[in-house]
């Protein structure tokens, strides 16, 4: 007898090298399972294992989970909980609501108008919302302080809608959708953008994958408030509208380890599975449902799928055989996509008739009833079932995936077509098949009168309708979507508390970096106001001295620490907390930005002003989360940025990828951002006192403050007497005059470290070539340049009025000579200003990319050291005639300037 040639066992993750202790008791068990694959079929036994994974895992046996399940819903019909609504009443509000949102877009897109607006999100959603309206969202009054709901950006028009049943918008707000200037009263905005609609929208969600992202991290600082006793958030929720092809982007999916690792149980997504992206299918050839359900159940979440419709429960339940389920299983979303652009009989022939037991299961169905087989995500039992198993689910974040049809309800047309993104407009016919689809009482002459104006839908004041709706959300805490913002002042320490940096570091070179860091210590000292800080850090805390922060504020664990930390001997040891308040994020600037966020709208969210100091490498700020930051500006946040070892020679052994010029003139574009570059500590105190103020004090502004400081150690000069403050916090005030001198003028301007170069140029000017040069520290090219803007805007709209003069011109104004400005950035920062300097002004900048070599070489080679701003300033004195025309070519030699092996050594300290 041949030997049987064994085939090789795969673990699967299973512990396969565990010893048996009981190998008779093991053999039962295979022998058990192989007795029902014999008797029976594969089918029932693998039913009767996944039976056991599932009560393996209620029991909390340690069992690797399944990544993927059938293409059916979680929860089977006899699980689901008794629907408490009226289901009439609810269908109703829908199908009003449902009209509205289309006629709200349709006539956005009138004569002379025509401005977007998109139909079909809302109409696969409506059912997603509605449940969780009339169920579970509860709104900033319930006693526990009410949800965080991230509305999907593309279902605005659903909201809107509601709110017009609501009495909150008027007929004339939604027909200025899009409008917001032309329309007469105000219009609304395209997409939930807080910043345009502040009472209204909470969350900016739009630009796609910020939203679930943004979501994540919402629900983690409610913990983190929670934990640390500053609000007790713990009947506050987190819901996440998301679209399937938006999990698409990197940032909906790079987080979700976060939630699982910190069992984020008041977070919920719920993803519109409508297989569609803008233009086609999702996965085409594969089943993004499924290929999300694995991606959130090996990272740890709960997964609820809602697939199927009520209509499919009895052919599921006759599925003895399972060739429906495998049917479901095998076919691809582009399939499923194109039965919905079809018919019944399209249906019955190219989905249940490729199998003969399928076909047999739908012959006592006629066409119309195998269309009306309906997709989970729009039956409101099914959903409510899923969201209600998703808050009494505990220890794990929630993610519901919704199987819906892209445009459901507005007919042939839109339903399931690829181009249903891009349409606006329905037609007629459009129009009267969707208003019959509805059920709604609006006449064909109503239609017929103007058809790019058909009436919305409103059922009357005392209508059932309408006293039920107000009634669920009186019951469920007030109206939705709702941001509220009451001023609560903080009191902001006295101006001595930021005296210590001011008073220079003596004989010990300090960096900005470090000298903020200090500024930040005596500020916490506060108990009260040092508590409202949340210092948030992306893995580098010991590279910006924020390691010296460890002992006392330790960082945030909902864990705690757990572990015994190998550097415990250390008096600045690793040191976690359940209640600490440093957010250390990991490599992780995506994240650390998504904190900023939902601490510095603290104020809105919760009525509880924080202050968040996201201080990172400075490149990896602006330049990889600009479209972030841009969504902190449009959800008004507020708080500090800190730009670290920024410039993009200061950094100097780090290259390419981590030397920043070009940061400053990001920020420059974000209108909610004030960026400052500042040269020494003092300037750094003023400006962290006036941001407290401007942003947490009586007069509270929806701004955030940016700063690039560095890492060069220097001799942090004390503030000089009788400082310009004035002019330090409007962006330029003279720092060093000019020694004296007969000689020739100049005007040197400077920031950052760019001011090291420039007083030295200042001296080798006065000594080597008898020129007087003023320095300027422009402590912020930005803030001078909208200034100017702003004058120009003004002069503009008001010819006949004296003319407004920017700042920059009114403080060079009677100055003598050329202006020569120099920074570690790129010349464009400068340039920001060029033309409002009354001088003659030329620029010195890094330009180009970052390379690794020392300092003094680096700035040899961009020619911004000290030796060329004095070769670039005799050069415009030359052309001016102010000094002979060979001085400049005799300094470029004197100096060497193109040789960076000729310049001096300088500052070679600091950390990287």
């Amino acid at each position: 007898m041949a030997t049987e040639r064994k085939r090789p066992v795969i673990s699967d993750g299973l512990p396969s090298q565990l010893p048996d202790i009981d190998p008779d008791e093991t053999n039962e068990w295979v022998e058990s399972l192989d007795q029902v694959i014999d008797s029976r079929d594969a089918k029932r036994a693998r039913y009767v294992m996944l039976r056991l994974l599932e009560r393996a895992r209620e029991r909390q046996v340690g069992v690797p989970p399944l990544t993927s399940t059938d293409y059916i819903n979680t929860i089977p019909p006899e699980r689901e909980p008794w629907f408490p609504g009226d289901e009439f009443v609810e269908r109703r509000i829908r199908a009003y609501i449902r009209w509205n949102a289309a006629m709200l877009v349709h006539r956005a897109q009138r004569p002379e108008i025509g401005v977007g607006g998109h139909i079909s999100t809302y109409a696969s959603s409506a059912s997603l919302y509605e449940v969780g309206m009339n169920h579970f969202f509860r709104g900033k009054d319930h006693p526990g302080g009410g949800d965080h709901i991230f509305f999907q950006g593309h279902a605005s028009p659903g909201m809107y809608a509601r709110a017009y049943l609501e009495g909150r918008l008027s007929t004339d707000q939604l027909d200025g959708f899009r409008q917001e200037l032309s329309h007469p009263g105000g219009g609304l905005p395209s997409y939930p953008h807080p910043r345009l609609m502040p009472n209204f929208w909470e969350f900016p969600t739009v630009s796609m994958g910020l939203g679930p992202l943004n979501a994540i991290y919402q629900a983690r600082f409610n913990r983190y408030l929670h934990n640390r006793g500053v609000k007790d958030t713990s009947q506050q929720h987190v819901w996440a509208f998301l679209g399937d092809g938006e999990m698409d982007e990197v940032e909906s999916l790079g987080a979700i380890g976060l939630a699982a690792r910190e069992e984020l149980d008041n977070l919920t997504f719920v993803i519109n599975c409508n297989l569609q992206r803008l233009d086609g299918p999702v996965r085409g050839n594969g089943k993004v449902i499924q290929e999300l359900e694995a991606f959130f159940r090996g990272a740890g979440w709960n997964v609820i799928k809602v697939i199927w419709g009520r209509e499919w429960d009895p052919l599921l339940a006759a599925d003895t055989d399972g060739a429906l389920v495998n049917l479901m299983n095998v076919t691809p979303d582009g399939d499923y996509q194109t039965y919905k652009g079809e018919s019944g009989a399209y249906v019955r022939e190219h989905f249940f008739g490729r199998d003969p037991r399928t076909r047999k299961m739908v012959e006592h169905m006629n066409d119309d009833e195998v269309w009306n087989l309906k997709r989970g995500g729009h039956d409101y039992r099914k959903l409510y079932a899923a969201y209600k198993a998703a808050m009494e689910h505990t220890g794990q974040p929630t993610v519901i995936l919704a199987k819906t049809i892209k445009g459901w309800t507005l007919g042939s047309h839109f339903e399931a077509r690829n181009a249903t993104h891009q349409m606006k407009k329905l037609t007629l016919d459009d129009l009267k098949g969707f208003r019959d689809r509805l059920y709604l009482e609006i006449s064909d002459k109503q239609l017929e009168e103007n058809p790019y104006l058909p009436p919305y839908f409103h059922p009357g004041e005392g209508s059932d309708e309408m006293e039920y709706l107000r009634e669920r959300r009186r019951e469920l805490g007030g109206f939705l979507p709702s941001r509220r913002t009451t001023t609560i002042p903080l009191t902001i320490p006295p101006s001595d508390t930021f005296g210590g940096v001011k008073r220079g570091s003596g004989k010990q070179k300090v960096a900005t970096t470090m000298a903020f860091v200090r500024l930040l210590k005596d500020i916490m000292k506060d108990k009260d106001f040092g508590a409202r800080w949340v210092p948030i850090i992306p893995d580098e805390a010991r590279t910006f001295g924020m390691d010296s922060l460890f002992p006392t504020r330790k960082i945030y664990s909902p864990h705690g620490q757990t572990y015994t930390s190998v550097d415990r001997e250390l008096f600045l040891s690793y040191k976690e907390a359940t209640n600490g308040q440093i957010l250390h994020e990991g490599i992780n600037e995506a994240g650390s930005t998504a904190s900023f966020i939902a601490a510095g709208t603290s104020y809105a969210t919760h009525g509880e002003p924080m202050i968040p100091l996201y201080i990172f490498y400075s490149m990896f700020g602006f330049q990889r989360t600009a479209d972030e930051l841009w969504a902190a500006a449009d959800q008004m946040t507020r708080g500090f940025l800190l730009g670290a070892t920024a410039g993009r020679t200061t950094l100097n052994g780090e290259g390419l990828q981590h030397e920043d010029g070009h940061s400053l003139l990001i920020a420059a574009t974000n209108p909610a951002v004030v960026a400052y570059d500042p040269a020494f500590a003092f300037e750094i105190a003023h400006i962290i006192e006036n941001g407290l103020h401007r942003m947490y004090g009586e007069k509270q502004e929806n701004i955030f403050y940016y700063l690039t400081i560095y890492n060069e150690p220097i001799l942090q000069p004390a503030e000089p007497a009788g400082v310009d403050v004035d002019g330090l916090l409007k962006g330029i005030y003279r720092y060093a005059p000019a020694p004296e001198t007969s000689g020739p003028r100049a005007q040197l301007l400077a920031s950052g470290t760019g001011m090291q170069w420039a007083l030295k140029a200042q001296q080798l000017l006065a000594q080597d070539w008898g020129v007087a040069a003023d320095v300027w520290s422009v402590t912020s090219w930005t803030e001078l340049r909208r200034d100017a803007v702003a004058a120009e805007e003004h002069n503009l709209l008001h010819p006949g009025d004296q003319p407004r003069k920017p700042y920059i011109q009114t403080k060079l104004e009677g100055t003598e000579g050329p202006a020569i400005a120099v920074s570690d950035w790129m010349r464009a920062v400068p340039d920001l200003i060029s033309r409002w300097v009354p001088n003659d002004y030329t620029s010195l900048g890094t330009d180009g990319f970052g390379m690794s070599d020392t300092r003094h070489a680096l700035r040899r080679h961009f020619h911004v050291d000290a030796e060329s701003v004095t070769v670039a300033t005799l050069r415009q004195l030359a052309l001016r005639g102010k000094v002979p025309s060979h001085v400049p070519a005799e300094a470029a030699k004197k100096y060497a300037i193109d040789d960076v092996n000729a310049a001096p050594v300088g500052e070679t300290g600091g950390d990287s």
